[in-house]
């Protein structure tokens, strides 16, 4: 989400009213540009969550400039919605026929397969052969795509991400401190850290997500890029012993205050402020935060004084600290009922520009690729896609293999798990049985 971006999660209870309120208005505003009615769409219409800036800035560019005939023929029209309530939306569209044309995909890759299922969504990879622009998309970002999508190239890629963690080098240095190899160097430095006063890491646990890619992240390392994998298959459980130990490794984290106080109460926004503030020494994140760290305005640090570093080895573990956890943000996709030749306009130019415009503009990294020279704007930017060219196994997060119910139960519990009130056991059983359940 990648996005991307803020990760924004489901809201509960008392929010599904306001929801319901703002979708019907939603299918008001997309219900004539979405081919619901079967028409020809009248405008380019993109359905975005409040949350992620970036794409809609871009797309924004684009229609003033590479764009600009396209976006005459079917004008660009961006609505959002906050991401918590993306999936309802989603599935109240669909079910109005009422997709509009170009929308955020739902935050469980299930969902879009489901729409995919039942025809709502377009089959990207025979329209973008048909445009001749195939060859646009970088192929790693191809290859995540299908690894999350069944095989399928379900979603276009706004983004394309790898994750581990952003850290403070001039804190580093300050304290005597090498960037970690190992788990244990890592927990090691976090508690010389916590000793001098500085938080060690900043994490949204509003959210959630931010705190479960530590568990799958530990997973990876200590079982391999399979773990994740074998519990899809049913050929092992969350509550096996060596799956529970990464939940108790991550918990020990929070029990030990290295998330500083109220991580359930921190939203996406407000941890990457506490890093960007050099209010926290490290910050796990994909690299959608490149935009962010490039931001003077939002990065009081300096960008200069920003590294990016793997997440670190278990030792004795099967994974590799060059396995890189890897993501295509909060993917977009198109409806099906609306792709006509205008549409295909937009597309094509969209795959031929987007990844310049958005490396240039915002400094953000996207899975399609980048046909103009363009200075990255800065070093820790250049850091991060080499790394990308130069990875050669990538893996996912923890919920990438999840449906959209185990996904909510797991995030909504993550903050239960690092502030105490949930044992590691008792976080993996919760979530292996919402898994079961669907």
């Amino acid at each position: 989400m990648n996005t991307d971006t803020s990760r924004a999660r489901r809201t509960r209870a008392a929010g599904l009213s306001a929801g319901a309120v703002a979708t019907v208005l939603l299918v008001s505003a997309c219900g004539g540009t979405g081919g619901g009615s079967g028409a020809t769409p009248e405008d380019f219409s993109y359905l975005s969550v409040t949350e992620n800036t970036t794409v809609k800035s871009a797309l924004t560019t684009l229609s003033k400039d590479a764009c600009k005939a396209a976006n005459d023929a079917l004008p660009l029209k961006v609505e959002t919605v906050p991401q918590a309530s993306l999936d309802q939306k989603l599935q109240l569209l669909a079910g109005q026929d009422a997709l509009p044309v170009q929308f955020a995909a739902g935050n469980a890759p299930a969902l879009t397969q489901q729409l995919a299922k039942s025809g709502k969504v377009a089959d990207l990879e025979a329209e973008l052969k048909e445009l001749g622009v195939l060859d646009q998309l970088e192929p790693a970002a191809v290859s995540t795509i299908k690894a999350l999508y069944g095989g399928k190239l379900e979603v276009l890629p706004y983004e394309y991400n790898i994750e581990g963690i952003f850290y403070n080098e001039k804190v580093f240095a300050e304290n005597g401190l090498k960037v970690p190899g190992t788990w244990d160097e890592l927990v090691a430095a976090a508690a010389k850290l916590e000793s001098e006063g500085v938080q060690p890491f900043s994490a949204s646990g509003q959210q959630g997500w931010p705190l479960t890619r530590l568990i799958s992240g530990y997973l990876y390392r200590s079982l391999g890029p399979d773990a994740l994998q074998k519990v899809a298959d049913g050929k092992a459980k969350l509550t096996d012993p060596e799956y529970v130990k990464a939940a108790e490794e991550v918990a020990a984290l929070g029990k030990k205050g290295y998330f500083g106080k109220g991580v359930g109460s921190i939203d996406y926004d407000t941890a990457m402020n506490e890093f960007l503030a050099g209010k926290a020494a490290m910050f796990y994140m994909g690299s959608w935060a490149l935009a962010n760290i490039s931001d003077a305005e939002q990065n009081k640090v300096g960008a200069e004084n920003i590294g990016f570093m793997p997440f670190p080895a278990v030792t004795g573990g099967k994974g590799s600290a060059d396995q890189y956890p890897s993501n295509v943000g909060l993917g977009i996709t198109l409806s099906a009922k609306s792709f006509d030749k205008k549409t295909g306009d937009w597309v094509s130019c969209i795959a031929k520009n987007y990844g310049s415009t958005a490396l240039k503009d915002h400094g953000s990294i996207s899975g399609f690729k980048v046909n103009t020279e363009v200075k990255d704007a800065n070093e820790v930017t250049t850091q991060v896609r080499d790394t990308i060219s130069s990875s050669k196994e990538n893996v996912l997060w923890f919920e990438a293999l999840f449906g959209t119910k185990a996904t909510t139960v797991s995030q909504t519990n993550a903050a239960s798990l690092v502030g105490g009130s949930m044992s590691p056991e008792q976080f993996m059983q919760t979530v292996q049985d919402a898994l079961a359940a669907q």
